[in-house]
């Protein structure tokens, strides 16, 4: 064992920069791409997340909603938006509920997967609202987290904003 002491220091030399997303959705651009499979959870899906969009700022000008038959269609629909390149980020909304079949597992896992995939492959954001669920009770009892979708794709958006705005300078 060594009885060599290491200097102290007076100020801490490694200090990262931290660097996070808010939650103002002034100037960003986003597209909202909605179910209608299982509509009175979708709709309500899409309230919620549209009226977070409004109250942290977003403009109605900057916010196209693209509705899709079902969950399954709701990464091909965020690909291309996210390749039109109008969009800062991207919201999905969803509603799968369990059968009598395996199939609602099977097509979580692929919808998640795709997202998680297109999220990661392109740097655009996704904000997840697609809901699993056992009953239709729960999914209606679940239909407010549309607004956390929103939020979660409004606070990534403005992180990715700001980590382009430092890499420039």
């Amino acid at each position: 064992m060594s009885t060599r002491r290491s200097p102290r220091r007076i100020a801490p030399a490694f200090q990262p920069v931290e660097v996070e997303g808010n939650l103002d959705a002034a100037g960003l651009r986003f597209t909202v791409v909605c179910s209608r499979w299982n509509p009175t959870v979708t709709e309500a899906l899409l309230k919620s997340a549209l009226a977070a969009l409004e109250r942290h700022g977003a403009k109605g000008r900057d916010v196209v909603v693209a509705r899709v038959p079902g969950a399954f269609e709701l990464a091909a629909a965020a690909g291309a938006a996210i390749r039109s390149g109008k969009s800062d980020a991207v919201v999905v909304l969803g509603a799968i509920v369990k059968g009598e079949t395996p199939h609602d597992r099977v097509l979580g896992h692929a919808v998640a997967g795709a997202l998680a995939s297109l999220s990661a492959r392109t740097g655009t954001p996704i904000g997840f609202g697609v809901l699993t669920c056992d009953t239709m009770d729960q999914a209606r009892a679940r239909s407010g987290k549309g607004a956390e979708a929103a939020e979660a794709a409004i606070e990534m958006a403005n992180l990715n904003r700001r980590r382009r705005r430092r890499a420039k300078g």
